[in-house]
Formats: structure tokens, sequence, C-alpha cells
């Protein structure tokens, strides 16, 4: 992986440090790192919501895919510019399945956190779950233009 000039990029042994341990890094150029063990354990994580954030002129808009998810099963709130989305996507097969196939579908909690890119009026918001799309809107506090300074 080339570098680029002003550094954007990581060259692959930084990115490899970024994602492993110290002492699972080989010392060797070019070696190829595999774990000494497998934890197959299951660990329960929240899922992570995918999100779309844009503006419109007036508006900030976040909608995420919640296909899934019943209104009283989702929780969203705000504060100090801080979004956060979370609820339980349920599969409604409540089957003892012993023998997976494929698993592919995430069923479960989920939350998604974000900051706001521009200030909205909190006290504003629409929220919206239709067709499987949670759409939430907001009022953008509008943000006077630079006043020109005279230097004397």
């Amino acid at each position: 992986m080339a570098r680029k000039q002003n550094d954007d990029l990581l060259i692959e042994d930084e990115l490899a440090a970024a994602f492993l341990n110290d002492d699972t890094l080989s010392n060797e150029p070019n070696s190829v790192v595999v774990a000494e063990s497998w934890d197959d354990s299951e660990e329960e994580f929240p899922g992570q919501l995918a999100v779309d954030v844009y503006e419109t002129e007036d508006k900030l808009v976040v909608k995420a895919r919640t296909a899934g998810v019943n209104k009283e099963e989702l929780d969203v709130s705000i504060s100090d510019g801080i979004l956060t989305i979370s609820g339980t996507l349920s599969s409604g097969d409540e089957s003892d399945a012993t023998n997976w196939h494929i698993q592919e579908c995430y069923w479960g909690e989920f939350n998604r956190t974000l900051a706001l890119p521009v200030s909205v009026k909190e006290d504003e918001v629409e929220a919206v779950l239709k067709d499987g799309v949670l759409t939430i809107s907001f009022s953008k506090i509008r943000q006077e233009a630079a006043k020109k300074i005279q230097v004397q």
C-alpha cells in the first residue's frame, strides 16, 4: 500500500497494529499474522445501526433501516447534540434451532449514538417509522453569517 504525501493512509504494519495486540505481530516483513486461538464463545454485543444523515435547506434528517422493529421497542433520544437510537430487532421466530447452516441476519438489541453535524432545535423534532425506515427530522438553527470587522 503506497503512502499518500499527506499521510492519510496507514501502512500495512500500522493497520495491523491498530487491530492486533503488539504481542501477536511478527517482526518479519511481509509475514502473515495468525491468531493463536479462536475464542468461539458467544459474547453479547449490541448491533450497530447503519444511518444516513443529510441536510435540506432548513432540516437535518437522520434515516435508519429498522425493518422488523416495533415502535414500542424503539428508543430515540437527544441531548446536547448527541442522538441515540436503540431498540430490539426480533426475528419473530423463537424456535430452538440446533443446526444453523447460515446466519447472516442480526437479531437482538442494537444501538447507535452519533453527534449531529449541525446545530438543531432539539424541541422541534419529528420521528416517523414507516415501511421499516425510521426518519428523524430536526429543524436546523440558522447560523448568522460572519460580520466583517473594519480594522483601524
